[in-house]
This record gives C-alpha cells, sequence and structure tokens, in this order.
C-alpha cells in the first residue's frame, strides 16, 4: 500500500543558521520569517541540532528583574537540564542555543512515522533529510495534517484500488466503498471472515481515513482454523526445539 511520504508535504526553502551563527541573528531570523524554530547546520548541510523559541527564552528567564536581582537557579535545580539551561543563558551563537541531538526525518519516511516520531518525541518540527542525510527541508505538524485534506473520492479509489483488487484480489464492485468526510464505509458480502478483517484493517491505513465503518458479512468463519493453525505452529516449533 502506497503512503505518502515526508518530501510531498515538506516546505523546501529552509531557514536555517550556522554553528557560529550570532544569537540576534537567530532571534532575527525567527522573528522574520514567523516561525518558532529553525535548525543548525555545519558546512556540509548536515543538521547538527534544532533551536526553539524556548531556547531564547532561557536567557530571558535569568535576565535581571527590575531591581537588578538576577535569578538563581534553586541547589537542588542543578540537574543535567538545570546545567544546559544555564549554558543557553549564556549563548552567544547558535552552537551555544541549539539542542542536540537534532531529531530528523527522511524525505522518503511516510507521512504516519514522521507523525509517530512527533508524537513520540514531543516536537513540533522536523529536519527532513535526503540520502546522504542533508538538510533537504522541513516538516511541520500542521503539514502532516494537510493528508487529512484528500478528496473521498481519491481515497475511495485507494480503497477500491489497493485493498479489494490489488490486496484480496476481488472484482473492485463487490464490496460498496462510501467515503464521507473521510470516514469509510464497507459494505458487502465476503467469503471468508478473514477478509473482511483485512479489508478494514488496510483501509484504516490509508492516508486521510478518519474512521472506517465495517458493514461487512462473511460466509465462513474460519477464525477457529486459524487459531489452530497457530497453535500447531506453536507446537511444532515447540518440538522442532527438542
Amino acid at each position: 500500500m502506497r503512503h505518502n511520504k515526508v518530501g510531498s508535504v515538506m516546505t523546501t526553502d529552509v531557514v536555517h543558521a550556522a554553528y557560529s551563527t550570532p544569537f540576534k541573528e537567530v532571534a532575527r531570523l525567527l522573528a522574520d520569517h514567523r516561525i518558532s524554530g529553525l535548525p543548525v547546520v555545519d558546512d556540509d548541510d548536515k543538521v547538527i541540532g534544532v533551536i526553539s523559541e524556548t531556547d531564547l527564552m532561557a536567557r530571558q528567564a535569568t535576565a535581571p528583574g527590575p531591581y537588578g536581582e538576577k535569578y538563581r537557579a534553586p541547589l537542588g535545580q542543578l540537574t543535567r537540564g538545570a546545567r544546559k539551561q544555564a549554558a543557553k543563558a549564556r549563548a552567544r551563537t547558535a552552537g551555544d542555543l541549539m539542542s542536540d541531538p537534532p531529531v530528523t526525518v527522511h524525505a522518503e519516511n511516510t507521512i504516519v512515522e514522521a507523525a509517530r516520531t512527533m508524537a513520540e518525541r514531543r516536537v513540533e518540527r522536523l529536519p527532513v533529510l535526503d540520502e546522504e542525510d542533508r538538510l533537504v527541508g522541513i516538516v511541520t505538524r500542521r503539514d502532516l495534517l494537510q493528508v487529512f485534506l484528500r478528496p473521498d473520492d481519491e481515497i475511495r479509489g485507494e480503497v477500491v484500488d489497493e485493498v479489494l483488487v490489488h490486496a484480496l484480489w476481488l472484482p473492485p464492485h463487490s464490496v460498496q466503498v462510501a467515503v464521507a468526510e473521510g470516514v469509510v464505509t464497507l459494505t458487502g458480502h465476503i467469503e471468508r471472515r478473514a477478509e473482511t478483517e483485512i479489508a478494514v484493517s488496510m483501509t484504516r491505513q490509508i492516508d486521510g481515513v478518519v474512521d472506517v465503518i465495517d458493514r461487512l458479512t462473511y460466509r465462513l468463519d474460519d477464525s477457529r482454523v486459524r487459531e489452530e493453525q497457530a497453535l500447531h505452529g506453536a507446537a511444532d516449533d515447540w518440538l522442532r526445539g527438542l
């Protein structure tokens, strides 16, 4: 099954900084381009870190107050993370500001993989790399959400072609496929229960599908047969290990 690639939704005109880019220039880049973060690259366009607005705010947070008092971290906060924040508060260049190692994604990765990485690593943007790990783009949460803008007709066509015809070898009109606002309804009669489960599972994985309503019926319930086959397979593996 085809999935849209990160390269199809990424921004190729990437605002970035070098390790030696001054602090003020980093702030200017973020403000002028109205972005909340950017990657830091070396002379070979390899991403060595990322900078977010939060990194710049570390300096503001430790600036003297209105009466000249300076912020001092309590002794209990002198952890590795606290030391990093303290270093960023004294940063003069992008190299001092950046967080590393960077969380990145490749242009050939699927949108699903990129979304999973963003969720797991709790980041809002990902630098996109080519086959040689050089920076070629950047993808944001908003970019990934474009997948849900796929037209219903396009989604329906992929369900019919990829799921029914190519995966299950069924005639294209054997199952009625209706799509409304990304919600796919599958209606029809299929030979085996396993095929209905495959149809629903594969449809859920199609880019742009919000949900699947299963109205499929089947003639043969082969779930018990599959369970017995699994048990026999496990028993055979055990016997071979004796």
